[in-house]
Order: structure tokens, then sequence, then C-alpha cells
């Protein structure tokens, strides 16, 4: 079943759960931009193709809310807010140890290597290096001892996974950048929170968040 959190004429936010892929890839899964699509054309029995355009992406064990495009105005505006960082994401990180400080931004020069689909943190610039950034903040107050909360200030591939990890604070589940096991669900405990932005064409303030998934959280 899809969570929709939020939907008007021209946008749809849902909860994408884990193991769902954004867009479709070499696996051949459903992603989950065509499931969107089902979903329209069930709820309002829409005959022929219907519109739906991917305005950003989630790794696939990443939970959380995700934004898409109703119609290609729409998707043209909010394609140019994120790209001018006009979009405020929120994400909470369960990790496997608190960081020795409690708020700070995290800078990196981060770089993918595609055939291990793998992304390296590096301190100081390098070639090829993508500077990256970050403003984390440790939730000692929440009954989840070591949840942090993170705002991306960049949207680098895997960069909220690969930044954590290198200050020794690896989200749980997460092999590929330390955890020391994996999730029974295969999933990672990182979920996108929240989103806020300009409502492309109403211009009105849109603010959701994404329930958490009821398993590894608790």
């Amino acid at each position: 079943m899809l969570e929709v959190l939020f939907e008007d004429n021209h946008i749809i936010i849902v909860n994408k759960k884990s193991g769902e892929i954004t867009q479709g890839d070499k696996t051949g899964d459903t992603p989950l931009s065509e499931k969107v699509k089902e979903y329209i054309k069930h709820k309002y029995n829409k005959p022929g193709n219907v519109f739906i355009g991917t305005v950003h992406r989630l790794d696939r064990p990443v939970t959380g809310v995700i934004v898409f495009a109703k119609t290609s105005k729409a998707l043209t505006r909010l394609n140019k807010m994120f790209q001018d960082k006009k979009m405020q994401k929120t994400y909470w990180a369960l990790c496997s140890q608190a960081p020795k400080v409690k708020h700070q931004k995290l800078s990196h020069y981060l770089v993918k290597d595609t055939q291990k689909n793998k992304t390296k943190a590096h301190l100081r610039e390098i070639p090829n290096g993508k500077k990256s950034e970050l403003i984390y903040t440790h939730l000692k107050n929440n009954k989840l001892k070591n949840l942090i909360e993170v705002k991306p200030l960049t949207g680098r591939p895997h960069q909220i996974r690969v930044q954590l990890s290198s200050m020794g604070c690896s989200i749980l589940g997460d092999l590929k950048y330390g955890a020391n096991k994996p999730n029974p669900d295969k999933s990672i405990c990182l979920h996108a929170r929240n989103i806020e932005f300009i409502h492309p064409v109403s211009k009105e303030v849109i603010n959701v968040t994404a329930p958490l998934p009821n398993h590894n959280w608790k």
C-alpha cells in the first residue's frame, strides 16, 4: 500500500519504504514512481498514461518522505528549487555510536566509485572530489540514545551515510559504511523525516513529516 502524506493537483508526497527504488534500474524491480502512477490512475480512474516526474531520490535501503511532480510545470519548478537549495530536508539516523560533539557542521570532499557503488570522504580537497556539507545534532533528549538529526546542505550520493561513518557514527544496518551487522529486513536506519518548501504553484508553505518505520526504531 502506498502511504500518501500530501497530494494536490501538482505534487504528491509519499513515505518510501525500505527496499523500494525511486526510479527503474537494472534490477527490473517496479520503481516507486510507477507505483505512484498506478495509484493516481486507479484513484482518479484516468485512462492512458499518467505523468509523474521524479524530483529527487532516496537510496534503496532508506525510508521516508519523497516528492513527485504530477505536472510538467511543477516538475520544472521543483527541479529549480532543488538546484537553488530551496528545499529544506531533515533526516534522522540511528547510529552505532554517539558523536563526540553534539552539534556541528561537517565538510568533506566526496568521491564515488561507480563500479563499487560506494563513496569515500576526504577532509581535504582532492581531484574529482565534490564538496559536501551537512549540519547534524545529537538528539540526546530522545528515547533513542544515538539518534542524530541531519540537515544536508548539499545532495551527494550516499552523503549522509559516508559523512556520519567518517566520524565513527555508522548508521545501524549500513554494512557498506561500517555497520557491524545488517538489519533483519536489509534496511538501514536512515529516514527522510521532514521536508519543507514553498509550493511551486500555490506558493503556500508545504511542511510534511514522515512517520518512522515501526521496525528497527523501537
